[in-house]
């Protein structure tokens, strides 16, 4: 099919056209006629195609007919469709309501049947749950199964009674009758196994589990009878107190038997004068001797592996003997363990908590803290083992720590009871110890060189003291401490002053500064105050004994390095040159001595000193000195004096023989 021409391409093709008929100067109307034949001919043409296809335009008019008649039925179909889905939609909406409806209504009717299904069954009293709390033993598994049922009734009914519920009076009278027969059975059954506790050498862990099996038997009570749980518990507090404080008044009384016969006295403290006709350990029963009483030795095990040891037994350790700390000890654990086992049964089976547990427990064990206090008030007031009372003071700390781990804060009143009779007696007997050192007289011992005996015991002591108190430290302890610290070391002032030489009393102020350091490194951590303090004076002597003993042999060479030294670090070497005689003096006797001092070095250095390692420290400090010394003399001696000295080389290999190998 040929394409039309669009309107813009027809009248460009018109003036295309014309302006060619204007370029060939055609007649205009000639022309027209020319075009007007052209169309009639084309108009036939037009005519004649149109009636040869006038069959197939009829045939095409009749199928858009047939066509229309088609879709007009379709379009009925259709509307009627539309109408009875309309139809359907409304039924289902319907249908739709009055299911909800439907399923609203069976949920209230099921709701409804449930609860009044449970109500029936609540409020009803089967004639098992009759037989089983009237004929059961309370023991039985049922008989609980059965309280447990009774109890939920009679708080359904009390609840439905304020609410004037005429189903109660139905059940009231035969519930009020079980509830009658069940609490005279369960407060028989209590007081039976309270009773159980008074008889002699029963263990009353027993009926005490048997009771918090049947805990609910006093809950049921509780809430069903107040008076009935009162009577139970004032019964049980009655038998309970009076069992443990008759344990413990007898067990104190027979731990007590077990001391030392002879213990500390105020002739005891550590600036008195040690008698040795003593002996050690004169009797078994004995503790008296100074060099026990302050040292701890293996007494500090008690706060760490026997802490929780099994407590002493009195009549199986009749021929035994313990330390005060040793019987404290024991008593205090058996109290925590008896203690604790018994706040954690009253707050389960009684229910309470906070301050009412608090209060019934000190109405049970009240009267036996009271004892144990008094007790140890008057066993501590002639105490004089400072140590046995601060290991004491260490135990409450660990005891009152475990409760805690325990869950038990009902003993901290009676820890803190403990500790205020303790603290004061502890510092009055510390400070007695010091006053006996700074009322020590010096000219009253032997003038010896070795390490004085007190001396020993304050290092020993404050060993034990600062190895005791490292995991909980106390600032009067601290302060405690460096006063005797304080005291101690003017003592060794005072001793080492009766000396009549530097020499000896430099001796004698380091071999008791280096028996101090010695101990207290051995028993506590190297970098305690009173270790440290006590190194510093130790070093600080050391040189000065140095210089001591060195003077004697090598004091000419020592003297001259010391005043000629600034010649050499100012450049004048002028009056180097003029102690020219003086230096090659002492060169030549050193070169003629210094092998033989040496030996004497050697010998008197490790004769004065009664530990070896510390007799060797000095000498091999003394020597150091004095390879110092030599290197520094070198550097002053002009080149003739230099050509004659000894090599130092040579006075090394001398020295190395020294060495010793502790």
């Amino acid at each position: 099919m040929a394409e039309v021409p669009s309107p813009q391409m027809t009248e460009q093709l018109d003036n295309e056209e014309v302006r060619e008929i204007l370029k060939n100067t055609t007649d205009l109307r000639q022309y027209s006629r020319q075009i007007e034949k052209e169309f009639k001919e084309v108009e036939n043409k037009s005519i004649e195609d149109y009636i040869a296809e006038s069959q197939n335009i009829a045939n095409l008019h009749n199928q858009i007919n047939d066509c229309d008649d088609v879709l007009e039925r379709m379009e009925n179909m259709l509307m009627s469709f539309q109408s009875v889905l309309n139809n359907i939609s409304t039924e289902i909406t319907q249908l739709q309501r009055k299911s909800v409806s439907m399923s609203l209504q069976l949920t209230n009717r099921q709701s409804v049947k449930a609860q009044l299904s449970q109500f029936i069954e609540d409020m009803a009293v089967s004639e098992e749950m009759i037989n089983i709390i009237m004929e059961t033993p309370v023991t039985e598994r049922d008989f609980s199964t059965q309280l447990n049922v009774l109890n939920h009734k009679l708080s359904l009914v009390k609840e439905l009674s304020f609410k004037e519920s005429k189903s109660t009076s139905d059940v009231s009278d035969v519930l009020q009758k079980l509830r009658l027969k069940a609490m005279a059975k369960i407060r028989s059954y209590l007081l039976e196994q309270i009773y159980k506790f008074r008889k002699p050498m029963t263990n009353y862990q027993i009926p005490q589990n048997a009771m918090l099996k049947h805990k609910f038997f006093f809950e049921f009570i509780l809430s069903n009878e107040r008076h009935v749980a009162q009577e139970i518990c004032s019964e049980y507090i009655d038998t309970m107190g009076k069992i443990y404080y008759s344990y413990f008044k007898s067990y104190s009384t027979r731990l007590t038997s077990l001391k030392f016969e002879e213990s500390c006295t105020k002739d005891d403290l550590m600036g008195i004068e040690d008698n040795a006709s003593k002996g050690l350990f004169s009797k078994t029963t004995s503790l008296k001797h100074k060099s026990t009483i302050f040292t701890i030795g293996k007494r500090g095990d008690i706060l760490n592996q026997q802490l929780e040891a099994p407590i002493i037994v009195p009549h199986a350790q009749l021929k035994n003997r313990y330390t005060a700390e040793a019987l404290f000890r024991s008593e205090q654990y058996a109290l925590v363990d008896n203690a604790c086992r018994e706040y954690l049964f009253v707050t389960e089976f009684f229910m309470v908590r906070g301050t009412q547990a608090q209060d019934l427990f000190n109405q049970i064990m009240g009267k036996t803290l009271t004892l144990m206090i008094k007790n140890l008030e008057t066993s501590i007031h002639d105490c004089f083992d400072t140590i046995a009372m601060f290991l004491c003071i260490h135990l409450i700390f660990r005891y009152q720590l475990m409760c805690h781990k325990r869950c038990v804060p009902a003993l901290d009143k009676y820890w803190d009871s403990l500790q205020a009779v303790i603290w004061p007696r502890f510092e009055l007997v510390f400070r007695l110890n010091i006053q006996s050192i700074h009322d020590c007289d010096p000219t009253k011992f032997n003038k010896e060189l070795g390490p004085h005996y007190i001396t020993r015991r304050y290092a020993e002591f404050s060993a034990a003291i600062v190895g005791i108190s490292e995991h909980f430290p106390n600032e009067l302890v601290s302060r405690l401490l460096l006063e005797l610290q304080n005291e101690v070391e003017c003592f060794i002032l005072r001793m080492a002053a009766i000396f009549p030489t530097r020499k000896d009393q430099l001796i004698y102020l380091i071999n008791n500064y280096d028996l101090v350091l010695g101990v207290l490194m051995e028993h506590t951590r190297d970098n305690s105050k009173e270790a440290e303090a006590f190194r510093e004076q130790l070093n600080s002597r050391s040189a000065e004994y140095v210089e001591e003993i060195l003077a004697p042999h090598f004091g000419g060479i020592i003297q001259f390095v010391k005043e000629c030294e600034h010649f050499f670090e100012k450049e004048q070497m002028d009056e180097l040159r003029k102690q020219e005689r003086r230096s090659l003096a002492l060169v030549a006797s050193f070169s003629a001595n210094w092998k033989k001092s040496l030996e004497e070095l050697n010998r008197e250095v490790l004769l004065s000193f009664p530990s070896l390692l510390t007799g060797s420290q000095l000498l091999q400090l003394a020597l150091a000195s004095l390879v110092q010394y030599y290197h520094r003399f070198h550097k002053l001696l002009t080149p003739n004096a230099r050509a004659q000295l000894t090599n130092i080389h040579v006075v090394m290999v001398e020295i190395k023989k020294y060495k010793s190998n502790y």
